[in-house]
């Protein structure tokens, strides 16, 4: 084996790039999801039918007609992206030349060089007349205000300026992390004076642009639009004005506005002229207020935001088909806010109104002194209006920013204004539809975003946009809190134009390409009836797959009446090779085959044209039936055993980034120093401030105690070892309560570490000064072996990261290429296997990959520290003072190369015999005893979740000996076999028969022919709990398993509603456990 000297301290020399062999395909480079189908587009191309995004056509107003653009983009956000490109390249604008492009920090007195520009003695007064553009969210124009304040108050004299802002802000506290916010707008609107347009779809978002601009010349104007989902949502718009058609109007219009602007004073007046001829040049019908529903409306619904409109209108118009007299009015212009044009477009029929407002948070919905700004104008408005003898009832329904509108939430703003239901006419129901499931057709697709078939959506879907007779929309959006990233993307079709500003929520195909995603998302909750899933799982044979889905899913599943398909990437050599270009073609092919198979070959020629070669996929198509297979689904799936609990999954993510989760870490440069520098700090310890401490490398308090007692509590011929282990805390200072737990601070094997040391060409006695991996800040002082030993986890999971810095030491150009792969969208299949099925570990990689040789001071700072494993303790200190005493199961498994493999912690700590010192410290936990020795006890503990009520009960012991009176204690206890599993079980009869425990609540699962849990037991003894728990205010402890949680729980919750009916009080069981919960008397501890 050769092995990198030790002396090398950096990564391996590369005389160039490392290159494979020229592929026979390109590679589709996916940039932002502000641009059309992620990708860049030219300002010329901005013409005519084509797709784009309304930050796309927004970008192209603000270049064609400005002077300047200032542009306040939050990293990540790419508002500014095609401005700069357009920029870079010299493109001219409307006005003949290279617009001013600049690129901003998000910070106070950020429009200072705006103001500065503008009011310069060197300004060209030439172009006084033309417009300067801003572009910038809602969170970072705050940063504008006292700016905006300055211009407000010289607007006379200044260029007119437009805002364009992405109405998105940040809100941590928040379900979503990123919300609409319109209301910090709208008061900075009002302070200050500005205008304030709407765009209310990707469709509009260039006209109602240019009118901003427009209006910037009486005022200036703020364009506001949803920067979460219009945005950022590619669709085809037909009428897209071009750069010469864009100066046409502009200028036009400027010319026929600009004596009614020198005539008129009132702002309201120039609005509506301004608008009329903006119409007038367009053909369009565009109102300052517009009204959509029923002929002669009840119920009117006043609503102002992008997609509050647009959904708004929709469900007004789908409604209608039901009879319902319910409109809706449609704010586009709120700044000025005509009044007069308001009550015109009002229906005179109506009775009720409601103002559709947003505010700040939930806690402004639910402070009645809290009225959002809109329900204030419309109030005003009817207020002095004398069109209505009595005047409608107006309710304010206010809104938080992190609302997400859908159909059904539209809906049910509607129905708080009209007393029977909206979705029923007579008798009969009435079906809620904004989009015709007969002509559009919905896709999703679930992935993790480091997958490889993340990307596919969008490649798919400007596939289907090739054809010319279609309209496609394609939206993404990320949660990068979730299992480290994941992403959710929709595709839809149809023949005619689609206005679709939520999730879809009847999908005919549905696409998971991370079967990690049923855990924590249900992702066929939008799946329509009898529609398809496609399933990735490399690899997974049928004989598997049942236990590779979730309880949860199959059930679900079986109720959409669904087809399965199952697509194993890896059939095919290519794939399995490693090739994952390859395998996104595969994948492309497999949607096309199940969701569109009559359009297959046209499809697969289409992708050719996009990013592929035919012949290649002509040859996946031939061998597709090798990977992709239906599944039968079982009628059994249907049914879930009762011991299984399924969790209620959200059924979307929250959006959170528009980006990917930046997995790469950039390590710095290492300060590691030789074993002179530790010698010197050594011996002259105050001149280097050297502080001599147990385990430094650890931040936490640290004792050194000794093995008493290690003996296995299960038979040797069990597959099961659970063991009982003891220690003695003679000199060490430690000291713990009841219920806390005591964390293991596991070592290395010593024979693997002199085996390293031996292979690495390492001195094991040589001093290191190192920084701990806690503080950087902080030096210790260690030895070569004690750092293997004790610090440094060379036989753990290496995450992405290590890849990474392992292949800067690789000298073998293969091995640095396989590395780099592993880490890339085309190696994650094969890292995944290689994490969760092969479990390979820091070791078994510097053994694969012999060239890749970082010295000793450099492997310590890529390799991740050894963590603690904390147990529950179970003993009491009381009673034995001098010891403590844990209860753990041995973690172990068989990987694919038939080799034992252990958990480190259960590892280390199995075989010690008495007399070893080992290195722990003390957890605080939830599981606390109550104030009094009187009230009860009811504890309920699976498999090693014994261990603290071992402590609990043993305290209760010796209080009673102490001559203190103690409550009840009710012991409940789950396993699988007594025979195998009554751990301590001689114990708890003992304590019985002692009359500490005075209920021994035994639930062997597998000993009978039914199955018996832990709650089964506990229902058994229903009248014990209520006196306990109930009349004698008792606690209760769970300790174990998730799973039993809900069952649990339930026969609480029917505890406390019998003892109510005994009382002769109705009882909300759950409510009451939630109390119960918040007094500290129902605690678990579950894993």
């Amino acid at each position: 084996m050769h092995l990198q000297k030790p002396e090398s301290s950096g990564p391996a020399p590369v005389d160039g790039p490392v290159q494979g062999p020229k592929k026979p395909y390109k590679e589709y480079i996916y940039k932002s999801s502000t641009l059309p189908f992620g990708q860049d587009i030219s300002l010329e191309n901005v013409a005519g039918p084509t797709y784009l995004t309304a930050q796309t056509l927004i970008q192209q107003v603000a270049y064609t007609l400005s002077d300047r653009l200032w542009t306040y983009s939050p990293e990540t956000f790419d508002l500014d992206l095609s401005v700069k490109q357009w920029s870079k390249e010299k493109v001219y604008n409307a006005h003949g030349y290279v617009p001013g492009v600049q690129e901003m920090q998000v910070r106070l007195g950020a429009a200072s060089i705006a103001l500065g520009y503008m009011f310069s003695p060197d300004f060209d007064l030439k172009k006084r007349h033309i417009p300067q553009s801003i572009l910038a969210t809602s969170s970072s124009l705050q940063y504008l205000r006292s700016s905006l304040d300055q211009l407000s108050l010289l607007y006379s004299l200044a260029n007119p300026l437009v805002a364009h802002v992405s109405a998105v802000d940040y809100a941590g506290a928040s379900s979503t992390s990123l919300v609409t916010d319109y209301t910090s707008i709208l008061a900075l609107a009002d302070e200050l004076g500005l205008g304030v347009v709407v765009s209310s779809s990707v469709y509009e978002s260039q006209h109602m642009a240019v009118f901003a601009t427009l209006l910037a010349k009486v005022m200036p104007t703020v364009h506001l639009y949803d920067g979460i989902h219009i945005g950022r949502e590619t669709a085809r718009v037909v009428d897209v004005l071009d750069r010469s058609g864009l100066s046409k109007l502009y200028q036009k219009i400027s010319d026929e506005t600009l004596t009614v602007s020198k005539r008129q004073r009132n702002a309201d007046v120039k609005v509506e002229k301004l608008l009329e001829a903006f119409n007038g040049e367009l053909g369009t019908e565009y109102a300052l207020f517009e009204y959509h529903g029923h002929s002669a409306p009840q119920s009117v619904l006043v609503v102002f935001g992008t997609t509050e409109a647009s959904l708004a209108s929709q469900v007004a118009l789908s409604l209608q088909k039901g009879d319902a007299k319910i409109g809706v009015i449609s704010v586009r212009v709120y700044r000025p806010f005509v009044e007069e044009a308001f009550l015109k477009a009002l229906p005179k029929s109506v009775k009720t109104i409601g103002v559709l407002g947003q505010v700040q948070d939930r806690y402004s919905v639910s402070d009645s002194g809290v009225c959002s700004s809109l329900y204030g104008d419309v109030l005003a408005a009817l207020t002095f209006s004398d069109s209505w003898s009595t005047p409608p009832n107006i309710i304010d329904v206010k809104y938080p920013r992190e609302q997400r509108w859908t159909p059904v939430s539209i809906a049910a703003a509607f129905q708080l204004l009209v007393k029977g239901p909206i979705l029923r006419s007579g008798n009969e129901s009435v079906s809620l539809q904004v989009l015709d499931p007969a002509t559009v057709q919905q896709y999703t697709f679930w992935d993790s975003d480091d997958s490889p078939s993340a990307g596919i959506p969008v490649v798919l879907g400007k596939a289907l946009a090739k054809d010319s007779a279609g309209n496609v929309t394609v939206k993404s959006c990320h949660d990068n809190s979730l299992q480290g990233g994941v992403i959710r993307t929709d595709v839809r079709k149809s023949k005619k134009a689609i206005e679709a500003s939520y999730s879809v929520e009847s999908a005919d195909v549905v696409y998971v390409g991370d079967s990690a995603l049923l855990r924590d998302i249900d992702v066929i909750h939008g799946l329509k009836h009898e529609g398809k899933v496609i399933f990735r799982l490399p690899g997974i044979n049928d004989d598997a797959l049942e236990k590779a889905l979730p309880p949860g899913f199959r059930k679900a599943l079986c109720g959409k009446g669904a087809s399965l398909y199952v697509l194993d990437t890896t059939a095919i050599d290519a794939v399995s090779s490693g090739d994952q270009q390859v395998e996104q073609y595969l994948i492309q092919l497999a949607f096309l085959r199940v969701a569109v198979p009559a359009a297959e070959q046209t499809g697969m020629q289409k992708l050719a044209d996009i990013n592929g070669n035919s012949e290649i996929l002509e040859n996946l198509a031939q061998n597709l039936d090798k990977a992709l297979r239906q599944i039968e689904v079982p009628e059994e799936w249907s049914t879930v055993e009762p011991d299984v609990q399924i969790r209620k999954l959200p059924t979307d993510i929250n959006i959170n980034s528009f980006v990917p989760f930046e997995k790469t870490k950039i390590e710095h440069p290492t300060i590691l120093k030789n074993w002179q520098t530790a010698a010197k700090g050594l011996v002259f310890k105050e001149a280097f401030d050297t502080k001599p401490v147990l385990r430094p490398d650890l931040t936490v308090r640290t004792h050194t105690v000794h093995v008493k007692e290690n003996r296995r509590l299960t038979p040797l011929t069990y597959d099961r070892n659970i063991f009982h282990i003891e220690f003695d805390l003679t000199g060490s200072d430690l000291t713990y309560e009841i219920g806390e737990a005591l964390g293991i601070h596991a070592q290395n094997e010593e024979w693997k570490v002199n085996e390293f040391i031996s292979l690495y060409g390492l001195e094991p006695e040589d001093v290191v000064e190192v920084p701990s991996r806690e503080d950087p800040s902080v030096l210790e002082n260690r030895t070569v072996y004690q750092a293997l030993m004790q610090n440094v986890d060379l036989w753990g999971k290496p995450p992405k990261r290590f890849y990474e810095s392992l292949a800067e030491f690789a000298t073998n150009p293969k091995e640095k290429r396989d590395l780099l792969t592993l880490i890339s969208p085309t190696g994650a299949t094969m890292f995944k296997r290689r994490a969760e099925v092969d479990t390979v570990t820091y070791a078994d990689m510097l053994l694969e990959f012999p060239s890749a040789r970082p010295s000793f001071y450099d492997l310590v700072r890529i390799v991740s520290p050894m963590k603690r494993r904390e147990y529950s303790i179970a003993s009491c200190q009381k009673v034995t003072p001098t010891s403590v005493a844990l209860m753990i199961v041995v973690v172990n498994w068989i990987d694919p190369k038939s080799r034992l493999r252990w958990g480190q912690a259960t590892r280390y700590l199995k075989d010690l015999r008495p007399g070893t010192p080992v290195t722990v410290s003390v957890k605080p936990s939830v599981m606390k005893l109550p104030p009094e020795s009187t009230q009860p006890l009811i504890m309920a503990g699976l498999g090693t979740g014994l261990a603290p009520f071992r402590a609990f009960v043993q305290h209760r012991a010796w209080e009673k000996e102490q001559g203190k009176e103690i409550g009840s204690v009710l012991l409940y206890m789950g396993s699988r076999h007594q025979r195998e599993e009554y751990c301590y079980g001689e114990e708890w009869e003992a304590y019985q028969d002692a009359g500490i425990i005075t209920l021994l609540g035994r639930a062997f699962s597998r000993d009978q022919p039914q199955k018996i849990y832990i709650q089964d037991r506990m229902r058994e003894t229903m009248s014990e709990i209520i006196q306990a728990y109930c009349k004698e205010e008792g606690s209760f402890y769970l300790c174990g398993p998730t799973w039993p949680v809900p069952d649990v729980t339930n026969v609480l919750e029917d505890a406390v509603i019998k003892n109510g009916k005994m009382e002769g009080k109705k009882v909300d069981g759950r409510k009451e456990i939630e109390k119960l919960k918040d007094a500290g008397r129902f605690v678990l501890e579950v894993y």
